[in-house]
């Protein structure tokens, strides 16, 4: 089944074109199925990339899903044109104001890690997001810097700096291969890195987080919070193939010190063309969670948050 998107949405001609099954609102609304409500907020300056990859996982299922685009109320976009903003977003006072419920959400990552958490200045207004997701999301996914808020702020985990960045493609361990998040998993994934902060697989014991994917390198990956219907992931699988290329690029061009990406270019060369080694895992993950909400959320969307 199709990913529901709006035909004029960058998204809908570039998966079309790849493949993925995307269908208009019009077509969506004469099929008599309840799609899974999903809502995308995007953290993330460059916004249509974003939506591209996200898009891209949550569409390669076998169900409906209708994605909605989330923004922070008060926060305007400088790397998005604002006719995009106006026309494919909605600022969350408006979400919150609707009273309506969402099967799933998604929690980008933000290019804010180097900051403390009450020093973003949306800061308080996410705090709502993630209160109200409680009641009104059957199932919160946490991207890198989103999964570290959300970690903090239902768990107090708190994130840490690293003396370097974290930034390649690291193997990880499947620490739980019998998690309906890891069917089909291999032993051993590759995973794209991009952070300057972590979280300590101490701290998150102690909240009684589980684990499910980890790093000896670059430590905890993929954590559930069961009590919260609740994924984090601090690491980066939805990432294209150049995604890491342009990270490093734009760090040289603008004379930051950066180190190559570990284990990402052919012999750790920046002038060949790197290969995606992850991406049947990200479409694993992905689709095992839409898998997952699918067999638990209630049918009756106002059902929604009141188990």
């Amino acid at each position: 089944m199709p990913i529901t998107l709006p035909e004029n949405l960058p998204a809908f001609d570039i998966l079309r074109n790849e493949g993925v099954m995307v269908m208009s609102p019009d077509r969506a609304a004469r099929q008599d199925i309840r799609p899974l409500r999903i809502a995308l907020l995007n953290l993330m300056p460059k916004k249509i990339q974003t939506e591209n990859q996200f898009a891209r996982l949550i569409g390669a299922t076998p169900l409906q899903i209708d994605l909605s685009l989330i923004r922070m109320s008060d926060h305007d976009s400088r790397n998005t044109a604002a006719d995009h903003m106006v026309s494919f977003y909605r600022r969350f006072a408006e979400v919150e104001a609707s009273g309506e419920r969402f099967d799933g959400l998604i929690v980008t990552g933000a290019p804010v890690e180097h900051l403390p958490f009450d020093e973003v200045t949306y800061w308080d207004e996410l705090r709502r997001v993630l209160d109200w997701a409680q009641s009104h999301v059957h199932s919160t996914f946490g991207v890198c810097w989103g999964g570290m808020a959300m970690a903090w702020h239902y768990h107090g985990v708190p994130k840490l700096l690293l003396e370097d960045k974290a930034f390649g493609c690291f193997r990880h361990r499947n620490l739980a291969p019998a998690s309906p998040y890891l069917r089909g998993f291999s032993d051993d994934v590759l995973i794209p890195v991009s952070r300057w902060t972590e979280m300590a697989q101490a701290d998150l014991d102690r909240a009684g987080l589980a684990t499910l994917l980890a790093s000896d390198e670059v430590g905890p990956c993929l954590v559930e919070a069961a009590g919260n219907r609740a994924l984090y992931i601090f690491n980066h699988l939805e990432y294209d193939s150049g995604t890491l290329k342009e990270e490093y690029d734009r760090d040289v061009t603008a004379g930051k010190p950066i180190e190559v990406p570990v284990n990402y270019y052919p012999d750790d060369d920046p002038s060949q063309v790197p290969t995606n080694r992850w991406r049947s895992h990200a479409h694993l993950l992905y689709g095992n969670w839409i898998n997952e909400i699918y067999q638990t959320t209630p049918f009756d969307l106002n059902d929604i948050g009141r188990d």
